[in-house]
């Protein structure tokens, strides 16, 4: 069987994200959406998940973002502004350095859970901002939070084939560390994907991107990422249009995107519902 969850990264990081993601829910292929406790619109995403029975997970994020504890008790993993610190191998290295920036970030991600789970939503899956739960320091954290929630599933990036010629450096750091991942989370007895796509097309998940995937997607456990947005776009001397979609957004909502899945026999569900599938 060829089950397929289609996940919305990001939400709750603007009201334009959060209104793309119901959209794409209501009226498109969305199965679920990732969840940033520190962004700016969770509440509204909260409220907005609630409403439309969207299942979602949780994003956890160490970088390029707001930590949901008090900068001071994360003193290592943010800069003066109290945000986190942009960019990974920095981060990475001081984890696998530093006992007490690795006490923060378990804390951190700790912070993150207890907020999710406040929310009164399902835990849907567990997966990371920029995919940095790879890190092994950061993927024992995630094992041990997984087993605590019952969570469903937890994303594995690993994207099948050769990566084409603008990704080749991005698939030789990623996979080997993917496929590490997958091996440990399974040993642990937590289900994750058995591919992905979306990492070598981030940012650029578009109706020919997505028909360009849809056959290669196989038996088994298949996840699809995203990142839709709604924005106000206008010409000089012109009303700007109410929510002109962005290329993913509108690939979520196309007839034939949503044809090729069909025709292919291509089962769309959350992680929650591919367990119960099984």
């Amino acid at each position: 069987m060829k089950r397929l969850v289609v996940t919305a990264d990001d939400f709750g990081l603007s009201v334009e994200v959060n209104k793309a993601v119901r959209r794409a829910h209501l009226d498109g292929i969305l199965t679920c959406a990732s969840l940033m406790m520190g962004a700016p619109a969770v509440r509204d995403a909260v409220t907005m998940a609630e409403a439309d029975g969207l299942p979602v997970g949780i994003h956890l994020t160490l970088a390029d973002g707001r930590p949901v504890l008090p900068p001071e008790r994360v003193p290592d993993l943010v800069d003066a502004d109290g945000m986190f610190r942009t960019g990974l191998w920095g981060l990475a290295v001081r984890l696998a350095l530093s006992p007490q920036t690795l006490q923060q970030a378990r804390a951190e991600c700790e912070a993150q859970m207890a907020a999710f789970l406040a929310t009164g939503l399902t835990l849907d899956h567990i997966n990371a901002h920029h995919h940095f739960h790879l890190h092994p320091a950061i993927l024992t954290i995630v094992i041990e939070l997984a087993r605590q929630c019952c969570a469903p599933a937890v994303r594995v990036p690993f994207e099948p084939g050769a990566p084409p010629g603008r990704a080749a450096l991005l698939g030789a750091t990623m996979t080997p560390w993917a496929l590490h991942a997958r091996r440990r989370l399974r040993r642990a007895g937590i289900v994750t994907n058995d591919a992905l796509f979306g990492l070598y097309d981030s940012g650029s998940m578009t109706e020919a991107a997505w028909l360009r995937i849809a056959p290669r997607i196989r038996d088994g456990l298949t996840e699809i990422y995203c990142h839709p947005v709604v924005g106000e776009t206008a010409s000089p001397g012109e009303l700007p249009s109410p929510e002109p979609l962005t290329d993913e957004l509108d690939a979520l909502l196309s007839s034939t995107v949503r044809a090729a899945l069909d025709d292919a026999g291509i089962r769309r569900v959350s992680f929650a519902a591919a367990g119960r599938c099984r």
